[in-house]
């Protein structure tokens, strides 16, 4: 098994296919001519498609474990919390 760890512990949101399609619609229905075949990438900006990103350090993990336990929701172990965390943020 790799030891490996990310570079950057951040967790990126996936690009729905919504957005994809957005991104394709305006490219097909660019009304001027297109000069060469990198052109598409100034027509719609790539950052539009998928652009957040998210990082929860691993004290403030715990902290909201801690404060944030409700009834009525189904109460996650302190280990499975920092499994999930690990899986998000630290494993590649």
């Amino acid at each position: 098994m790799s030891r490996s760890v990310k570079k950057t512990p951040v967790s990126k949101e996936q690009a729905n296919p919504w957005i994809k399609r957005q991104a394709s619609k305006a490219v097909r229905r660019y009304s001027r001519d297109i000069p060469n075949g990198k052109y598409y990438r100034k027509i719609y900006c790539s950052w539009n498609i998928s652009d957040w990103r998210f990082y929860t350090p691993y004290l403030q993990a715990v902290k909201e474990w801690e404060t944030t336990g409700s009834t009525w929701h189904r109460q996650v172990s302190f280990q499975e919390m920092a499994l999930s965390w690990a899986k998000n943020f630290k494993r590649k």
